[in-house]
C-alpha cells in the first residue's frame, strides 16, 4: 500500500501530540484510529492494478527529427472506478533532453468496464529501434489517501529511420537526368552507351556513327544516336569501421554517408539502374541485393540503414574488397563511402585497387571537416597561426591521397557533410554523361 502526500500531512497533523513517541508514519497512524480506518477504506476502494488490460497501436516507424504517436488503450475490467496516474516508459533517447516527463505521464479516470485511450508522443534523438519499457500505474482511492501500484509490460517497437535531409536535392538532379536521357545524340561510343534511334547526318557528326545499311535503304546518310545505357549495376559500399564513428560537427561521418547513399539510391533507381548496398568493417553488417522496383529499393535501404551503427574496429580492406567483388558483376559502378585519411588508404585500400578498377568503375566519396578549412584561414594570434599550419597540412595530405587514388583511375568526391550527397549525385550523373556507365 502506498500513502499519498495528503495522507502524510493528515497523519502528521493528527498525531502531533504523540509525534515524539511515534516518529514513523506507521506509528503515527497507529495512534490515530479514524485516519487509519479512512486510509484502509480508501485503499480497499482503489481499483486493482493487476486486472487492468493494455493494448497498443500507432506508428511503427518515424524519420529522425519527426514525431511518432503511440496509442495505449487502458481497459478497466474491475468493478471499481480507476483513478490513476500512469507512466508509459521508453528509452531516454525517445525524447529530447528534459521533455520526457510531460510526454509519458498521464492522469486518467476509467469507470468500471470501460476503456480510455492515451497517446504518447515520441520525438527520438537517435536512429535505431526504440522499444517500450514497462507501464507503471498508481491507482488511487476516492479520497486520495492511499494507492495501489503495479507494473505491466506491453511490447511495442518504433524504428527511427535516417532523416534523408538531402531529399531536397532530388528534383534538380532528376531534371538533369531527364535532360541527359533526352539528348538527341550522345557522341560517346563503346561500353556504357546503347543504341537509341536513327537520324539524318549533320556535318560534324562522328563518321563512326554512320549506319551504312540504313543509308543504303534511303537517299540520305543516316547516323545512329546513342543514349546512356540503362539497367546498369551500382554497388554502394559503406565503411562502418572506426573512422565512420568520428563526428564532423554534430553529425557522425556514417550518418552523412547514409544521407548520400539515400540520394544516390533514389536517383539511380529513377534512372533505371540497379542499386545494391553493402556495409562492411571486418564482416558484413548489412546487405541489400536483388531489388528491382525503385520504391522497393529505397524503402529497403532506408529500413536497413536505420539500425546500422559504426564499429570501433579497424576496417579490413582486403575483406571489404573481396566482399565487393563477390557482389558486383563485371562492369559495375562501385561507390566506396569511406575515409580519405592517408594511413587507412595507403596501407589498406590502395594496394587492392587494381583488383577493383580492372573490372569496375570505382568512385570513392569521403566526408571532409569544414573546421579544417576554417583553421587554415586563421590568422592574428600565435594559436591561430599554429591552427592554420595544422589545417593546411591536413588539406595537403588529403589532396595527396586523392591524387594517388585518381592515378589508379578512381573518381574521388571529397565534401563536407552538407554537400556530400549532392556532390556524389553530380559525380554519378557526370559518369553517366561520359558513357562510363
Amino acid at each position: 500500500m502506498a500513502l499519498t502526500g495528503r495522507t502524510a500531512l493528515l497523519a502528521a497533523l493528527g498525531s502531533l501530540p504523540v509525534g515524539i513517541l511515534a516518529p514513523s508514519w506507521t506509528g503515527m497512524l497507529a495512534v490515530n484510529a479514524p485516519l487509519s480506518l479512512a486510509i484502509l477504506c480508501d485503499y480497499a476502494l482503489a481499483a486493482p492494478v493487476r486486472t487492468l488490460r493494455f493494448t497498443r497501436s500507432g506508428d511503427t516507424s518515424v524519420r529522425l527529427g519527426d514525431a511518432a504517436e503511440v496509442q495505449l488503450t487502458v481497459t478497466n475490467s474491475s468493478r471499481r472506478r480507476l483513478r490513476a496516474q500512469l507512466r508509459d516508459a521508453w528509452p531516454p533517447s525517445s525524447w529530447p533532453a528534459g521533455t520526457e516527463q510531460g510526454s509519458s505521464r498521464h492522469t486518467l479516470t476509467v469507470p468500471p468496464g470501460e476503456q480510455r485511450r492515451l497517446a504518447t508522443v515520441l520525438r527520438p534523438t537517435r536512429r535505431g529501434d526504440r522499444q517500450a519499457e514497462r507501464i507503471t500505474v498508481r491507482s488511487f482511492g476516492p479520497l486520495g489517501l492511499a494507492a495501489r501500484q503495479g507494473h505491466h509490460r506491453v511490447p511495442w517497437t518504433v524504428r527511427v529511420l535516417p532523416p534523408f535531409t538531402s531529399r531536397k536535392h532530388l528534383p534538380s538532379r532528376l531534371a538533369r537526368l531527364r535532360e541527359l536521357d533526352g539528348r538527341t545524340s550522345v557522341l560517346t561510343r563503346g561500353e556504357g552507351t546503347e543504341f537509341d534511334s536513327l537520324r539524318a547526318y549533320v556535318p560534324g557528326d562522328d563518321t563512326r556513327s554512320i549506319d551504312w545499311r540504313a543509308t543504303a535503304r534511303q537517299s540520305a546518310v543516316a547516323v545512329r544516336t546513342w543514349r546512356p545505357e540503362r539497367d546498369r549495376h551500382i554497388l554502394i559500399v559503406l565503411d562502418t569501421g572506426r573512422t565512420s564513428a568520428g563526428r564532423v560537427g554534430d553529425v557522425p561521418r556514417l550518418d552523412a554517408a547514409m544521407d548520400a547513399t539515400l540520394l544516390l539510391t533514389a536517383l539511380a533507381t529513377r534512372a533505371g539502374d540497379r542499386v545494391d548496398l553493402l556495409a562492411y568493417d571486418r564482416r558484413v553488417r548489412a546487405r541489400v541485393q536483388g531489388r528491382t522496383a525503385a520504391g522497393d529499393v529505397l524503402a529497403t535501404v532506408v529500413n536497413t540503414l536505420a539500425s546500422l551503427e559504426p564499429e570501433l574496429v579497424e576496417t579490413d580492406a582486403r575483406g571489404l574488397s573481396t566482399a565487393a567483388l563477390s557482389d558486383a558483376p563485371r562492369g559495375s559502378l562501385i561507390v566506396l563511402l569511406t575515409t580519405l585519411e592517408a594511413a587507412p588508404i595507403e596501407e589498406g585500400l590502395l594496394p587492392l585497387l587494381p583488383q577493383l578498377t580492372r573490372r569496375h568503375t570505382v568512385l570513392l566519396a569521403a566526408v571532409s571537416d569544414p573546421r579544417i578549412t576554417e583553421m587554415a584561414k586563421g590568422r592574428g594570434t600565435v594559436d591561430a597561426v599554429y591552427d592554420a599550419a595544422a589545417g593546411v597540412q591536413a588539406q595537403a595530405e588529403r589532396r595527396s591521397t586523392a591524387e594517388k587514388l585518381q592515378r589508379h583511375g578512381v573518381v574521388v568526391v571529397d565534401a563536407t557533410p552538407d554537400s556530400l550527397a549532392p556532390a556524389l549525385a553530380d559525380a554519378y550523373l557526370a559518369l553517366k554523361a561520359a558513357g562510363r556507365l
